[in-house]
C-alpha cells in the first residue's frame, strides 16, 4: 500500500533541498503529538541513519539508501528496525521546481499505516518546511550570511524548537550546558563562576534557562524560581560584556522573560510592553531577572527581553498536562473560567525569537505572545473543538490549591493577563496562526488538511 502528499513552496529547489540535509531537520518536521523522541538524525541524506525513540524501548531506525539519492531532486529511507521494519516503510522524498523561484514537494511513501494518520503526518511535516522557509526567508533583509548563537537551556521546551530551527536555517548553535560537553558543538557552563571565554566567538546570545514554575509555592521552591534566574543571568550578561569589549563576544543578548511581570490580575486592562509592573511574586521575580541583563546592555549589546505567555505546544507546558486529559473527554474550564490567557504557538515563539536575533529595531521588553488572547472558558472550548471532545466539566479552584498552594493557585494557575504584542505588531511582524483554535489544530495533527 502507498499514499503520497504534494504542496508547493515559493523557494528555489536547490535552498529547499539543501534545509533536508541540514542538522535539524528530523526535529523539525517530526510532529510533537506522536510519542517518538528524536535521538540520533541522519548525518546523510545519501547513506545516513535516523533513530528516533519510542515508549517502551522501542527504536525508529530510518536508513538512507544510496541508490534513491539523486540531489536535488530526491533522497529514500526505509524503515530497518523491529518491529517497524514489518511495516514495509520505505519513503520517498521528491523534488522538483514548480515555476521561478518555487519548489515542488512530495512525499511518497510505502506501509500499511492507514492513509488518515499518514495524511495529518505528512500535512504538518509541509506546514512546518513552508512556515519555516518563510520565515528565514523574511530574517535575511536583516542577515544574509549564517551566525553562531549560544544558548542556555537548549534541551528545554523552547530550546528543542529553536536550536533545529536556527541550524536548518544554516545557523551554528553553540550549547551551554552544565555538565561536561559532549562534542564539539557544546560548552561547559558554571552558572556561579562562568569562564571569561565562554562566549568568545559568537555572534549572539539566547538565554532560556530557569527553574521550572510549576509546582507547589513553598519558600523552598520560589527561592529556586528567582535564585535561577537572577545569578547566573547576571553573571552571563557580565560574560557578554567582557567578550564584546574585547570585540571577541557577541553583540546581541536576547534573554526569556514573562508576562508574569504585569502581575496575577489586572482585569480587563490591556497589557502593552509600557504598562507597569504588576503585584505578586512573580512580577517581582521577572523584574529582577530583566535587571540582572543590564551589564550586557551597558556594554552596548543589543538586549531583548522576550516576555513569554502560555506557551502552546503537547510536549510540554500548559497543553502538554492538558492534551491528554481532554482526549479522554475529562477537560473543562478552570473554575468560572473568566480569566485571560495570552498564548503563544511553539513555532510563532521560534519566529519571535529569531527576529529578536536579528532585527535591530527590536530591544528591551517585547512581548512574544499572538495577537488574540482569550479568556480560559474560550480556551479550553477551542482545544475541545479541536479535539472533538466534549468540555462541560469544571476544575474547581480549591482542587488547584491543593496541589499548587495559595501563592501558587492565585499567580499560576488563575492569572489573568490581557496582553498585547504592541511592539511586534507595530514592527509589521508575522504571526504563523495568530488564532488560538487553527494554532492547536496544527499542533495536535487535527489541521483540515
Amino acid at each position: 500500500m502507498g499514499f503520497s502528499y504534494t504542496s508547493t513552496v515559493e523557494v528555489p529547489l536547490p535552498e529547499v533541498f539543501a534545509w533536508h540535509g541540514r542538522p535539524g531537520a528530523l526535529a523539525r518536521l517530526s510532529p510533537p503529538w506522536l510519542p517518538g523522541k528524536v535521538v540520533a538524525e541522519a548525518t546523510s541524506l545519501r547513506d545516513g541513519q535516523a533513530v528516533l525513540a519510542f515508549p517502551g524501548g522501542l527504536r525508529w531506525v530510518a536508513q538512507h539508501r544510496p541508490e534513491g539519492y539523486d540531489p536535488p531532486h530526491r533522497f529514500v529511507d526505509e524503515v530497518t528496525s523491529m518491529p517497524f521494519e514489518l511495516f514495509g516503510w520505505r519513503h520517498t522524498h521528491v523534488f522538483s521546481e514548480a515555476g521561478a523561484g518555487a519548489t515542488r514537494v512530495s512525499d511518497e511513501v510505502r506501509t500499511p499505516v492507514p492513509a488518515a494518520l499518514l495524511r495529518s503526518i505528512l500535512a504538518y511535516r509541509h506546514r512546518q518546511l513552508a512556515d519555516d522557509l518563510a520565515s528565514h526567508s523574511r530574517g535575511r533583509p536583516w542577515r544574509a550570511g549564517p551566525m553562531t548563537v549560544a544558548m542556555t537551556g537548549a534541551s528545554g521546551l523552547i530550546g528543542s524548537a529553536l536550536a533545529p530551527f536556527l541550524t536548518t536555517g544554516g545557523h551554528e548553535v553553540v550549547r551551554l550546558v552544565r555538565g561536561a560537553p559532549s562534542g564539539p558543538g557544546e560548552r561547559h557552563w558554571d552558572t556561579d563562576n562562568p569562564a571569561p571565554d565562554l562566549l568568545d566567538g559568537v555572534d549572539a546570545i539566547v538565554h532560556l534557562a530557569g527553574a521550572s514554575i510549576a509546582g507547589r509555592f513553598s519558600e523552598r521552591h520560589k527561592r529556586a524560581v528567582l535564585d535561577s534566574r537572577t545569578g547566573p543571568t547576571r553573571r552571563l550578561a557580565e560574560v557578554a560584556a567582557s567578550a564584546a569589549g574585547r570585540g571577541r563576544g557577541p553583540s546581541v543578548f536576547v534573554s526569556a522573560s514573562a508576562i508574569g511581570y504585569y502581575g496575577y490580575d489586572r482585569g480587563d486592562e490591556v497589557l502593552t510592553e509600557a504598562s507597569s509592573q504588576g503585584d505578586g511574586f512573580l512580577a517581582d521575580v521577572v523584574a529582577r531577572w530583566e535587571q540582572a541583563t543590564e551589564p550586557a546592555g551597558g556594554a552596548g549589546l543589543r538586549v531583548v527581553r522576550l516576555r513569554t505567555g502560555i506557551v502552546q505546544s503537547p510536549r510540554g507546558g500548559v497543553l502538554g498536562l492538558l492534551y491528554p486529559v481532554f482526549l479522554a473527554g475529562l477537560g473543562g474550564r478552570l473554575a468560572r473560567g473568566q480569566q485571560w490567557t495570552s498564548w503563544t504557538g511553539i513555532d510563532d515563539l521560534v519566529d519571535v525569537y529569531y527576529r529578536a536575533l536579528l532585527d535591530p529595531a527590536l530591544s528591551g521588553p517585547v512581548n512574544a505572545v499572538c495577537p488574540q488572547p482569550v479568556r480560559n472558558y474560550e480556551y479550553t472550548a477551542a482545544l475541545a473543538r479541536a479535539l472533538h471532545r466534549p468540555a462541560v466539566l469544571t476544575v474547581p479552584g480549591l482542587a488547584v490549591q491543593l496541589v499548587l498552594g495559595p501563592e501558587g493557585r492565585r499567580e499560576v494557575a488563575e492569572a489573568s493577563q490581557r496582553v498585547e504584542p504592541k511592539v511586534l505588531l507595530g514592527a509589521g511582524h508575522h504571526f504563523r496562526y495568530p488564532e488560538l483554535e487553527p494554532a492547536l489544530r496544527h499542533l495536535l495533527g487535527r489541521a483540515i488538511t
